[in-house]
């Protein structure tokens, strides 16, 4: 999978001095140094790399990769060693590049989606629809490796080191088709630059993540990276542009001289042109090349026919047959914790859980599941603490303007105090209920449940930890769901 040695040069890097070192490895992580590193040094939010660069060298490192800031930092350590020095403008892009140099392969077909919402959900379904096909594929994100090949991951977008030891991993396993999620922190950071995409896709935009980024404009420029620089101009661009900012992002991608097909409701080129609900999924009438065509959907919430549609267009930008993949729309199944159906009392009440997280995010769960309900609509929600501040009260708002019966709980404070996280997102929904244990605050939304309602968790969708301080508790919403209902109904676990 990966040569036992390269050079720098072999690698891309020319070290300060003219100097060239045998590297046998790569890790952004001096824990994970060894005898003959090349050690990724890179400016971080609160701390620079440059900071561990004595502790990569006595691990082992011959070479450090930074930026001139670290160079200056670890002068002193560096001089004293014998490493190979390599300074660069754009270290986190120059370290994407020598990734891909140092694995040396990825599956053939590798698409990447970006937006707000719904990456998970366009990645998983991409791969699904690839299966269904007969190829062998994996969706990589939020949820981790899934498919055809498995594995952990920390990040939606990891860093370049462990994403191209992922594709590398699949692609000798056999696989030759990959989906993943291009979140707005793995594009700022350049992590996808080194992967060869064959399309990319664009979902939606609103509100999130303004604690890491500086404004609207910054958070959309960096999802904007992913047409604007990493997918090749012989790429294809897969736009929903139904969202505000999808004329933006077309744009862009003219721009660049990709192609360019369009999702949406009017005119576009992969035109959804009718839905009709039903209690356990929906009927849809899409229109492709001068061809309508209906298919039904096993999938709650309207919304989910638009991630359907983006990821079918991905396959089609990729070279699959549009008759087979419309074909196939048909065997795709819930992602997890994306509008799941958790549980179903005695009454016939459903119980749904989904990643829900931010105002827009809300607001489209609530409204989607709606034509699906006879009855009441009851949410459970909550904001994560050490996030953005500013999102809370607006998310209380949604839900209150959307559902029938909000419950505003806790979800993964972190390090904040639980209750002046759930006053926030109160003063949007003042007429909730408060209930600062999440199990509770399920139990009770549950027991609120008369025939024809329906019950939606939102926040954690996959989740299966509550982080409070430092600690992460077992917790998992769909889990939680069922054991409520099981008390509830009597029925036992």
């Amino acid at each position: 999978m990966t040569a036992t040695r390269k050079s720098l040069k072999d690698l891309g890097l020319t070290a300060r001095g003219g100097r060239d070192m045998m590297v046998s490895g790569l890790a952004v992580d001096s824990r994970e140094v060894r005898d003959g590193y090349l050690f990724a040094a890179l400016p971080g939010e609160r701390i620079h790399g440059a900071e561990f660069v004595e502790y990569a060298i006595r691990q082992g490192a011959v070479a450090v990769l930074t930026d001139a800031v670290g160079a200056k930092r670890a002068a002193d350590v560096i001089d004293r060693s014998d490493v190979a020095l390599v300074v660069a403008e754009e270290p986190r892009q120059a370290l994407a590049y020598t990734a891909a140099i140092w694995f040396g392969i990825q599956p053939e077909t590798v698409v990447a989606v970006t937006g707000t919402n719904g990456k998970t959900s366009v990645s998983t379904f991409c791969r699904q629809i690839w299966q269904e096909l007969g190829l062998r594929a994996i969706n990589l994100g939020t949820t981790g490796v899934e498919g055809d090949w498995t594995a952990p991951l920390r990040h939606t977008t990891p860093e370049p080191v462990t994403l191209h030891r992922m594709l590398a991993g699949a692609a000798v396993e056999g696989v030759t088709h990959a989906a993943m999620e291009a979140s707005s922190h793995g594009l700022a950071q350049r992590r996808l630059d080194g992967v060869q995409l064959t399309a990319a896709g664009f979902t939606n935009f609103s509100q999130d993540h303004l604690d890491y980024h500086h404004s609207f404009e910054d958070y959309f420029a960096a999802k904007a990276g992913l047409f604007a620089r990493v997918l090749p101009e012989d790429g294809v661009a897969v736009i929903n542009v139904d969202d505000a900012r999808g004329v933006d992002m077309v744009a862009i991608a003219m721009a660049r001289g990709q192609e360019v097909l369009t999702v949406g409701r009017d005119g576009a080129d992969l035109c959804l042109q009718a839905q009709r609900f039903d209690a356990t999924g929906q009927e849809i009438r899409l229109s492709f090349d001068g061809e309508v065509r209906q298919e039904r959907l096993a999938l709650i919430g309207g919304f989910q026919a638009e991630n359907v549609l983006l990821a079918a267009g991905l396959a089609i930008a990729c070279g699959a047959d549009p008759d087979d993949v419309f074909d196939v729309l048909p065997m795709l199944s819930t992602v997890r914790g994306r509008m799941e159906l958790a549980a179903t009392r005695g009454n016939g009440a459903a119980v749904f859980v989904d990643y829900a997280h931010t105002p827009d995010a809300v607001k489209t769960a609530i409204r989607a599941l709606r034509p699906h309900v006879m009855g009441r609509l009851v949410a459970v929600i909550g904001a994560g603490g050490d996030r953005d501040m500013g999102k809370r009260p607006l998310m209380g708002a949604a839900a209150a303007e959307f559902a029938d019966l909000v419950i505003v709980t806790d979800d993964n404070p972190r390090s904040e105090d639980p209750a002046s996280i759930r006053a926030m997102v109160m003063e949007g929904a003042p007429d909730a209920i408060e209930v600062a244990d999440r199990a509770e605050a399920i139990l009770r939304g549950v027991d609120a449940l008369g025939p024809g309602d329906a019950l939606l968790i939102c926040g954690k969708g996959h989740e299966t930890g509550q982080t409070v301080g430092d600690t992460v508790y077992p917790f998992d919403d769909v889990e939680q769901a069922s054991v409520a209902v099981a008390a509830l109904d009597g029925k036992g676990l």
